[in-house]
């Protein structure tokens, strides 16, 4: 049998780097707090929780922080968490993905030129939240042609789309087309990081040659959940799991092929044990 894990597997560059920042910051013996999980993997945030990291889970949590360092993660902020920081003169590491940060840049831009902001992605996820934080006009978060269908957009009104980094690729192409055909003045910025497109192609193309596909990623984790989809769609026997423990395969004879891929939030020690496991056992 053989196991072929994906080369793209694991940490993105933007993840690698919040994460990294974290752990320098520690070492400076400061009190450490980030706005929310530093990434969506649970194994990760316990370890930093270990070292006396400590999670703000709300606005008001914030408003109310008046000493240490705020690490702020790789899925960016509202503009409005910045104003709060400084108001209250407390010290942050702005870890967002530089990605990311080109998404605020050009919703900021374009919303203050007044074009009204189509932001593709899950809504509720806190990259579309942040994102959402720098448009000066309404914004307003898509994930189906139906939403589409549902919009009130007027004749003479401009809109701007951009992309959640993490979004499916072809579907954000598919929704993009259907805009284009209404004779909307658009304009469209593919902020789809190239890391993600990469991840889902080389998923995408392994899941289709394999008996059974494995995907490792966080429970929170958008980007992981998407890549389980399109496997899901090539391969049948498709598992999503965080850690080895929840790997539970009885694998046939007849299996040929095992693919493994990971979310961008995924450790590599995780990824390695899963795939270790199934070459020893199997």
């Amino acid at each position: 049998m053989e196991v072929k894990l994906a080369k793209s597997a694991g940490f993105c560059f933007g993840v690698k780097r919040a994460v990294d920042k974290v752990y320098e910051q520690i070492e400076t013996g400061k009190k450490i707090y980030t706005y929310g999980p530093i990434i969506h993997n649970e194994e990760v945030v316990k370890d930093l929780e270990s070292k006396g990291v400590t999670v703000i889970n709300s606005l008001e949590e914030l408003k109310n922080l008046k000493e240490g360092c705020v690490i702020i993660r790789s899925h960016g902020v509202p503009k409005s968490v910045y104003d709060i920081l400084d108001g209250n003169s407390v010290e942050y590491v702005d870890a967002t993905c530089p990605f990311v940060k080109r998404i605020h840049s050009i919703v900021e831009k374009e919303s203050n030129e007044g074009r009204r902001v189509i932001i593709i992605g899950n809504e509720g996820h806190p990259e579309v939240m942040g994102i959402m934080g720098w448009s000066t006009t309404p914004a307003t978060v898509i994930e189906s042609a139906e939403q589409i269908d549902n919009l009130h957009i007027s004749s003479d009104e401009k809109l701007c789309i951009v992309s959640q980094t993490t979004f499916n690729y072809k579907k954000f192409q598919d929704l993009v087309d259907i805009f284009r055909k209404k004779g909307y003045d658009v304009n469209v910025a593919n902020t789809i990081c190239n890391a993600t497109e990469e991840r889902q192609k080389e998923a995408k193309e392994i899941a289709a040659s394999a008996d059974v596909m494995i995907v490792v990623g966080g429970a929170h984790s958008s980007n992981s959940f998407k890549l389980y989809e399109i496997c899901k769609k090539e391969c049948a026997e498709t598992y999503f799991i965080q850690t080895l423990d929840d790997l539970h395969l009885d694998l046939p004879k007849s299996v040929g092929l095992v693919g493994i891929t990971a979310g961008a939030s995924t450790p590599n020690n995780i990824i390695e044990e899963v795939q270790n496991y199934v070459r020893i056992n199997f």
